[in-house]
């Protein structure tokens, strides 16, 4: 069969390239991919808008695509499930209506307290002053939140009432994150240890992914700017048996049941970011699709067949499965353009990249594109993602520091300290 992997992110390689693994699957079409889906054994790159749903159904149509699985939110957002079920296509996602949950932040958090389901104290505006009478409500810092989709960019931490101002009227007049920003949700300032708990819905079972701990913050020691994220690793040891359990119970089992009650069953990838406060945990976003760049340790650590599991959860069948995981510590360090996450130069050439890799080493690509000579560049702001297995953290983080110095490029740089939660524990 052939399974159309829809994006052209490093999210999308990794789903691609495990996806080429399953004994279903003769070739695998990545729409539009990238330069590391290019160079794949049974990858075929296409050139089709990720947001493009009429060029996306037709390509479906005529390939004769038995499954299509969708990497990143908009689509999903934009309704590419409805429409592919509309013309009995399978497309791993949740509908518009559930998808929801990710667009509109300001619906997320309505939906969790209707629901019971614990996050941080908030408020949702539209305009400055009375936004600036909210946060003067709460205690500094405080989290403002675009309520639309940013492309994991729409979150300011601001620490003082000026910096708020400022932040409130980039946001509320569309300047800093355009219709995204036209709401605003306020957020009390969470502390804790962040975790990132995926789960395979149905619309009313599920099944837990391998535990992961995202790094949000663009410099070394959590410093600096958000980011769509600079790094990842599985499992995250945060994320024990007691833990665990609580998030299902409390989180993700509440949303399931909660859809279901609100008429909109979520099937897809369930992504609940997750504080583990001393007050236990609260959901600090909901994401519809697989996280960024948790995908590619999570996937390097996967040994059943994704594309099966996938087509059993649509079938109805998810409760008869079991995934199959790798012991090993997988983490990968994102290598991104100079200025990222604000302005940053395309086209820069990328060295390094030739050659066999080890078998507990993959460079799964993110930002990057071919150029005119078939040379390499960059296209983005994240630009790899370089992931290594390793029998525990220190381990892989030596593979995967030791994979990055190998490659190149003008103003590339990276994290060095991906993964130090769990070395201090």
């Amino acid at each position: 069969m052939k399974v159309l992997v829809v994006g052209g992110g490093g999210r999308e390689h990794a789903l691609a390239w495990k996806a080429s693994q399953s004994k279903l699957v003769d070739e695998v079409l990545v729409a539009p991919g990238n330069a590391g889906t290019a160079a794949e054994t049974g990858l075929r790159n296409v050139d089709v808008a990720a947001d493009d749903i009429d060029a996306l159904l037709a390509l479906a149509r005529q390939e004769q695509v038995a499954l299509t699985i969708v990497g990143p939110e908009a689509p999903l957002a934009a309704g590419i499930v409805d429409r592919f079920r509309a013309a009995g296509l399978k497309c791993f996602g949740p509908d518009a209506a559930a998808a929801r949950l990710e667009s509109s932040k300001a619906f997320a958090k309505d939906f969790m307290a209707r629901h019971g389901i614990p996050t941080a104290a908030y408020a949702v505006v539209t305009e400055v002053e009375a936004g600036l009478e909210q946060v003067q409500a709460m205690q500094f810092p405080v989290v403002l939140k675009a309520d639309g989709l940013a492309a994991g960019k729409g979150v300011v931490i601001v620490d003082d009432l000026d910096q708020a101002r400022t932040t409130l009227s980039d946001m509320l007049s569309g300047q800093a994150f355009g219709e995204a920003g036209h709401q605003v949700v306020i957020e009390e300032f969470l502390r804790g240890e962040e975790a990132s708990f995926i789960v395979i819905a149905d619309g009313e079972k599920m099944l837990p992914l391998a535990s992961s701990q995202d790094h949000k913050r663009r410099d070394d020691g959590d410093l600096g700017p958000n980011t769509g994220g600079m790094g990842a690793y599985s499992p995250a040891p945060v994320v024990n048996d007691a833990v665990h359990a609580q998030i299902i119970e409390q989180v993700i089992a509440p949303t399931l049941a909660g859809m279901i009650a609100d008429g909109c069953p979520f099937t897809g990838f369930l992504y609940a970011g997750v504080m583990l406060t001393e007050q236990g945990p609260k959901v600090l976003e909901f994401n519809v699709r697989f996280g960024d760049p948790e995908t590619q340790p999570v996937l390097m650590r996967l040994k059943s067949d994704l594309v099966q599991t996938l087509l059993q959860t649509l079938d109805g069948q998810l409760d008869t499965l079991r995934l199959d995981w790798d012991p090993r510590v997988a983490l990968g360090i994102v290598m991104a353009a100079g200025g990222y996450p604000d302005g940053y130069a395309k086209g820069t050439p990328i060295s390094g990249l030739e050659g066999k890799l080890p078998a507990d080493l993959k460079v799964f690509h993110a930002g990057t594109a071919l150029d005119d000579q078939g040379q390499v560049v960059t296209s983005g702001g994240r630009v790899l993602c370089v992931t290594a297995l390793g029998e525990d953290v220190v381990e892989a983080q030596r593979r995967a520091l030791a994979g990055c110095a190998k490659i190149a490029f003008d103003g590339g740089f990276y994290r060095r300290d991906i993964g130090h939660r769990a070395l201090m524990r």
